[in-house]
């Protein structure tokens, strides 16, 4: 307990808990009658929409876009249960039973170590908290780095994040979401760029390969290009 001599402890900022989820519907759903299609989205709709104020969720659509995968959530919260106790929920609905999950990547907010040295308000890499932003396209890919770049010199590692960042910076209209997944998932990092123009996230990722960074990379993909649509456009894309 603390004294008028002693100050009291800052709390722990609290960190938040980030799944992107992607779902694959079975084409026997769309031979369902018209009326059980639209019962069952409503029961998926409601399933998510019980944990409004709970868990943050975004909706993407990637029909036409890619071929394992029809649609994702984007979801966001400080309780690591709630995704699970949604999942249930979903897979409990008329369209989750037709529903498989052939991707699902699991992550967490964190402080970067390597921003300090272009700090400004807001910047990704300090904040704890996930503000997804309004734009029409997301990039989502998970992200592993070789063993090799953990064993570099803290200098080392800076200067290369250094030019980076740097390459980020021509790029303002795409905006980084960084989630660290290490000892969580099978990925140590998912990143998520937000953006309204494809061909901007094209050149930033072809300028970030001509970086000395690149060359410690080990894995970057699946990448997903997903379009934002509300939940209930997001279903209706499946066909019904």
């Amino acid at each position: 307990m603390s004294t008028p001599d002693t100050p009291a402890a800052t709390p722990t900022p609290r960190r938040q808990y980030v799944n992107f989820i992607f779902y694959k519907v079975d084409p026997a759903w769309r031979r369902l009658p018209e009326d059980v299609r639209t019962q069952g989205k409503q029961e998926f709709m409601r399933a998510v929409e019980d944990f409004n104020g709970k868990v943050l969720v975004v909706p993407y659509s990637t029909i036409g876009i890619r071929g394992d995968c029809d649609f994702m959530l984007w979801r966001i919260s400080y309780d690591l249960d709630l995704f699970q106790d949604m999942g249930t929920k979903i897979l409990a609905s008329g369209l989750g039973q037709y529903l498989s999950t052939p991707y699902s990547y699991l992550a967490l907010t964190k402080r970067s170590v390597y921003v300090d040295h272009h700090s400004h308000a807001g910047q990704e890499g300090k904040r704890l908290t996930v503000v997804p932003g309004k734009s029409k396209y997301i990039f989502v890919y998970p992200f592993l780095k070789t063993r090799e770049w953990f064993l570099l010199t803290k200098a080392a590692r800076q200067g290369m994040m250094d030019e980076h960042i740097e390459v980020g910076h021509r790029f303002p209209s795409v905006k980084l979401n960084t989630t660290y997944s290490f000892g969580l998932d099978d990925q140590e990092w998912v990143v998520a760029f937000e953006s309204d123009k494809p061909e901007d996230f094209l050149d930033l990722v072809m300028a970030l390969r001509e970086t000395e960074g690149s060359r410690y990379t080990l894995r970057d993909t699946p990448i997903f290009t997903c379009i934002r649509r509300s939940l209930k456009e997001s279903l209706d894309t499946l066909g019904g």
